[in-house]
């Protein structure tokens, strides 16, 4: 995870791995995430102290200008699984630093200043092995902006280059009011290096936006919902008023528009 925060998605991946799996020890995933604020990069290290996983590895600084997990000369390291939450159009990075980036991971085009979505989005893919796969929470305008618009954006050109190289497998629609920093929606960004035969140029579309129960101070996710995404996922499936399978032509038609 490149902005692990506290630690919370890491930790669950593992604790997830352990419910299904909890005499399979040996394969069990090491974590490794990366923080740039020095008390939250703290409590995730307490994090995982405390859940007993000392073999993971959390470092301090900002990704994208001091990637942790990289060596000179070799490049970033590579992993099978990427997840993360990172802050939603950061307003950060300009086209000298995307131009000049030493790690050549913008190789898709280079956001506008006003949101750094793709750019982690770029990030993460880079970081990703030849069958990698990530998740990855973004604001839901990362996934339509620029779409059906007859002027250039920069952002739809990057998804573009994603959907043409077959690197998006789905996008998740969330509920609204789930994050604490605000009460828009998010959506999921499946990527996948490596998709299944039967999968290449398809994209799958979900809209989990109705699955939600009203709690204080935040909305919540229900288990229905979270059970009704994953097996629409699993089985690459099209069901009324939730999930839909999109060819490459479909997706073509919509100006590379992927919102469920």
């Amino acid at each position: 995870d490149p902005a692990c925060g506290s630690g919370g998605l890491l930790i669950k991946t593992r604790m997830l791995f352990e419910h299904h799996h909890p005499e399979d020890t040996s394969r069990a995933p090491r974590l490794c995430g990366q923080e740039m604020n020095p008390v939250t990069f703290a409590l995730a290290r307490m994090n995982l102290f405390l859940h007993d996983y000392p073999e993971g590895s959390i470092l301090i600084g900002d990704t994208f200008l001091h990637p942790g997990f990289a060596a000179e000369g070799s490049g970033l390291s590579r992993f099978r699984y990427a997840i993360a939450n990172p802050m939603w159009n950061q307003d950060n990075y300009g086209d000298d630093f995307y131009e000049n980036d030493p790690w050549k991971r913008f190789l898709y085009g280079f956001p506008p200043r006003s949101s750094a979505d793709w750019a982690w989005a770029q990030h993460i893919l880079a970081s990703l092995t030849e069958d990698g796969r990530a998740a990855v929470i973004l604001d839901t305008g990362a996934v339509s902006r620029g779409s059906g618009s007859r002027s250039s954006n920069r952002e739809k050109e990057i998804r573009k280059a994603f959907v043409e190289n077959d690197f998006v497998e789905g996008v998740v629609l969330l509920p609204d009011n789930l994050f604490y920093n605000t009460s828009a929606p998010g959506i999921i960004l499946l990527l996948n290096r490596q998709k299944p035969p039967e999968r290449k140029g398809q994209f799958l579309l979900v809209n989990a936006s109705a699955y939600f129960v009203k709690e204080k101070p935040k909305n919540v996710l229900t288990d229905e919902g979270i059970a009704a995404v994953a097996e629409a996922y699993r089985g690459w499936e099209s069901r009324e008023k939730l999930s839909r399978v999109v060819t490459l032509e479909e997706v073509r038609k919509a100006d590379y528009n992927l919102s469920p």
